[in-house]
């Protein structure tokens, strides 16, 4: 999909916040957000706030989303927006396929990677660099497949390997475009980034090897201690991890997915996935919008990402770094999120509660701080990893 900011005319028919597309081509969806003149979808009224609600008040009525098929018109106001969708056939499955179509069930991770495990040493294209890897256990799973510690005899280490299964048939070119990602993600080399070894695509999945980190995620660290963190242990994870960030935003790589779940903890803390997750999602593989896509996305993203999803930088994830800190100290998100309103609305509306009405117990320099840095209006406060991790350090001498 070429980029596109459409800008309506300022006729006073369409509301600020008047209604969301969700776009992952080819799937596309559309919700009003309680507009004062209503969403139209051929000729049809989707939503719209009764007269005498603020919208404030609309914000907590969830109207439905609708799919929108090739040919559909949408009305804003006065504009008639028309909705062509193009999609390519699924290409043929090549008849050198590693496997025959129906051998291994394509939701299934466990079989899957001990499928291509068992495969890579007969030399099959694209598993070269797993073979002789030995299966050890599971270390998590989720939407989109699951992560699986390994013993790599030739480096004669223990590695995680990453597996991401398509829900949709993968096209050849967003395969291209999701290893490209991958690969500039594999060119960052920094003791707080968790190493991208090696990546591939066989027989309907994509693999990943990585460093391993013993001491699993921040996430996993928040439910052990009992959701929360102590300042002197907190911050200093966070200037670290802030060290690997501006490394990874001078080699123009942005994360775009920063939340405790992919900090991980080894002697040091390291930053993993860039931009795999999101990568994965655009490139129309999750099978989902992005309403649609893992619920907790929207709890560490700025607004600023929203608005321009597709052409996100690096300040983004200097917010989301600031709301993994605020989440660690508090145990609560920076947004007050509650199920009367929808998320991205939240997202779009709502500003971050400062941290000491969470915990008045944090100290005021470092309050002032993250409160600063979880500004959104003009701009994000800090727009580097060093402006953050020079002020944190600054509060917290």
């Amino acid at each position: 999909m070429d980029p596109c900011s459409p800008r309506l005319p300022d006729d006073g028919t369409v509301s600020r916040h008047h209604c969301m597309l969700d776009i992952n081509p080819p799937e596309i969806r559309i919700r009003d957000f309680g507009s004062l003149n209503g969403t139209y979808v051929n000729g049809n009224k989707i939503g719209q706030r009764d007269k005498g609600l603020s919208p404030e008040e609309a914000a907590t009525l969830r109207f439905p989303e609708h799919d929108l098929v090739d040919g559909d018109e949408i009305q804003l106001g006065e504009t008639v927006f028309r909705v062509d969708v193009h999609a390519p056939a699924p290409a043929p499955r090549p008849a050198t396929a590693i496997m025959p179509v129906g051998t291994l069930s394509g939701d299934d991770p466990d079989a899957k990677v001990r499928s291509l495990i068992d495969l890579a040493p007969g030399g099959e294209s694209g598993l070269a660099s797993i073979a002789g890897y030995e299966l050890l256990r599971t270390l998590g799973r989720g939407g989109m497949g699951a992560v699986y510690l390994v013993y790599d005899p030739r480096a004669e280490r223990q590695v995680a390997l990453k597996l991401m299964l398509p829900k949709v048939a993968a096209q050849a070119e967003a395969r291209l475009r999701f290893l490209q990602e991958a690969a500039f993600s594999a060119t960052l080399r920094h003791p707080n980034i968790a190493a991208l070894y090696d990546y591939g695509y066989a027989d309907g999945a994509f693999f990943f090897t990585l460093e391993y980190c013993p001491g699993g995620s921040l996430d996993q660290l928040l439910r052990q201690r009992g959701g929360t963190l102590p300042v002197g242990e907190t911050v200093p994870l966070i200037v670290q991890a802030l060290d690997g960030l501006a490394h990874a935003h001078a080699n123009t790589v942005v994360h775009r997915d920063l939340s405790p779940h992919n900090i991980l903890l080894a002697d040091v803390p390291k930053i993993a996935d860039f931009g795999l997750a999101k990568s994965f999602d655009q490139n129309g593989l999750s099978g989902l919008t992005r309403t649609g896509a893992a619920a907790g996305k929207p709890f560490f993203m700025p607004r600023q990402q929203v608005v321009q999803f597709k052409n996100a930088d690096p300040a983004v994830d200097v917010w989301a770094v600031a709301a993994t800190l605020y989440h660690c100290l508090t145990g609560a998100y920076p947004r007050d999120f509650t199920p009367a309103k929808d998320v991205w609305q939240t997202v779009l509306q709502s500003p971050a509660v400062p941290i000491r009405r969470r915990d008045p117990s944090i100290p005021s320099p470092l309050a002032d701080v993250i409160d600063h840095a979880l500004g959104e209006r003009p701009a994000i406060g800090f727009q580097t990893a060093t402006d953050f991790r020079q002020a944190l350090l600054a509060a917290c001498p």
